[in-house]
């Protein structure tokens, strides 16, 4: 499956007093890249919201973390679907630097909910499409 990359830079506010990245803020890094990877395949999360009453969530996220990103730093998140269901799909995502090596790693399990019932709905065919 086809994979997106997205550069991030670390301010002062994604660190900690000693300057090295705050666990929580890898949340937001991955939240990001994700939602950018889906624009850049022409999905528009707004539109499925207000036409279709359909959200994607965060089902379970397991994350690694192997090095400390730091102030400064240039990193880029690398973001790939490993795996697509019905209702959910399965990104793999990892930070690393110009030499591929990895700061941190985490797999996303995302849902697709029908906001109407509060309840796993299937995913629409042009969204699958994207990522088969």
């Amino acid at each position: 499956m086809k994979e997106f990359n997205w550069p991030i830079r670390i301010y002062y506010e994604d660190t900690d007093a000693g300057g090295v990245v705050y666990h929580a803020r890898y949340l937001a890094f991955y939240e990001r890249a994700r939602t950018e990877m889906l624009r850049q395949s022409n999905i528009q999360q707004q539109t499925l919201l207000e036409q279709a009453r359909i959200a994607f969530v965060v089902k379970n996220m397991n994350i690694n973390y192997l090095l400390p990103a730091r102030l400064d730093d240039l990193l880029i998140v690398r973001s790939q679907v490993v795996s697509v269901r019905k209702a959910s799909l399965t990104f793999k995502q990892q930070i690393i630097d110009e030499v591929n090596r990895v700061y941190n790693e985490a797999e996303v399990l995302i849902a697709c909910v029908d906001l109407n019932k509060n309840k796993p709905c299937v995913f629409p065919k042009l969204f699958i499409s994207e990522f088969l």
